[in-house]
């Protein structure tokens, strides 16, 4: 058996969390099976690295929903300017701007954009600097989202609460609530101060490749990883500034934990 069907097989013993369980996105049923099927592979074998994910990402039924998920968010324009609207009201649509995003994934013609980037008040006071990507990378980071969390989703412990499917901040407090009714009294608050903004990405790849080990795919994600952030000028006669990063990531796009979508209520756009 292929190493591309033997990262598919589904066995029926593996228990599901709620996240894979239930189609609560409302993808294409093909999607939520495939999703479900890397999700138990990855369980059944914690030391399992999966080599053929790239053409799974430009699929155009994977494409699609990934497109419905970023047109579901209502995010802001990139630095290009196009917005989820011109996208869907262009000539060729929405059907013909996904059918170019999976001719260029699938001839490796792919290269991300800039990240736009715009700073947002904090609600205890000073700025928080927000990325957002253009449409076309952030339908394409969905793409790949869709295809990886899976995976890595089958190794976090069930105590993990942040940034994962089907989890929240609250689930987080009821766990501690359950913790202080069974007497414990203990409680540890940390926070890494600028944390995402010093990632390094070669210790973040080394991660990865834990269990990805398709270059193709691995390539993306470095693209992401290093596209340049075009930062708006303090004075406005002046031209907007590419920022090249050796480190971090820009919150705000799809590939980068966040605690709020980006919309044109949170960008100011």
């Amino acid at each position: 058996m292929s190493e591309q069907n033997r990262s598919t097989t589904e066995p029926r013993h593996i228990p599901l969390p709620t996240a894979f369980a239930a189609n609560w996105k409302g993808l294409p049923e093909a999607v939520f099976r495939l999703r479900k099927r890397l999700y138990i592979k990855a369980k059944q074998e914690p030391k399992f690295r999966f080599y053929a994910l790239y053409d799974r990402i430009y699929r155009p039924d994977v494409l699609a929903a990934a497109w419905d998920l970023v047109a579901r968010n209502d995010g802001a324009p990139g630095v290009d300017g196009v917005s989820i609207e011109e996208v869907a009201s262009s000539p060729e649509g929405v059907e013909g701007f996904l059918r170019e995003i999976h001719e260029t994934l699938k001839a490796k013609r792919y290269r991300p954009q800039a990240v736009r980037r715009k700073l947002i008040s904090k609600p205890n006071g000073g700025e928080r600097p927000l990325g957002i990507p253009t449409i076309r990378d952030r339908v394409i980071q969905t793409a790949a989202k869709l295809i990886l969390e899976p995976i890595f989703e089958a190794d976090f412990l069930d105590v993990s609460h942040g940034f994962r499917p089907r989890r929240s901040q609250q689930d987080a407090l009821w766990a501690i609530k359950r913790g202080l009714e069974d007497g414990l009294t203990a409680i540890y608050d940390a926070d890494l101060k600028g944390y995402f903004d010093s990632i390094p990405h070669d210790r973040l790849l080394a991660g990865v490749e834990m269990r990805i080990a398709d270059r193709s795919v691995l390539k993306l994600i470095r693209q992401w990883l290093r596209a340049p952030i075009l930062e708006a000028p303090k004075d406005r006669h002046q031209p907007p500034r590419k920022v090249y990063r050796r480190e971090g990531t820009p919150q705000g796009g799809v590939i980068t934990p966040r605690t709020q979508p980006i919309t044109s209520a949170s960008t100011g756009s």
